[in-house]
């Protein structure tokens, strides 16, 4: 299983930016795929996901600013970031939590991190 994720990049504070995220390979069921980021200094944080089922997660500090959506179609997560600020800054991580067959152990993967850059 591979995840590949795009976007990012540099904006000034207020706008928006998107992600997207798509995993391949061998896929029986995604439990949930997401982002998460990591600042300078500081821990790894969730910021949205999606479950399976159709329930998001977003944490507190996005949640009216950012939307986390699926392709039902595909194993394809976009998250939309508007109203951008200086402390969204950090590397933005796509992750998926997922069996790759039927009767596999659940799987934790992660894609190369996305630099995003909010400039005040």
């Amino acid at each position: 299983v591979q995840l590949q994720a795009s976007g990012g990049g540099l904006v000034q504070a207020g706008g928006s930016l998107s992600l997207s995220c798509t995993a391949s390979g061998s896929i029986f069921r995604v439990n949930a795929i997401g982002w998460y980021r990591q600042a300078p200094g500081k821990q790894r944080e969730l910021v949205a996901s999606w479950q399976y089922g159709g329930n998001t997660i977003y944490a507190d500090s996005v949640k009216g600013r950012f939307t986390i959506s699926k392709d039902n179609a595909k194993n394809l997560v976009y998250l939309q970031m508007n109203s951008l600020q200086p402390e969204d800054t950090a590397v933005y991580y796509c992750n998926a939590n997922l069996y790759e067959r039927l009767r596999s152990p659940v799987g934790d993967y992660w894609g190369q991190g996305t630099l995003v850059t909010v400039s005040s």
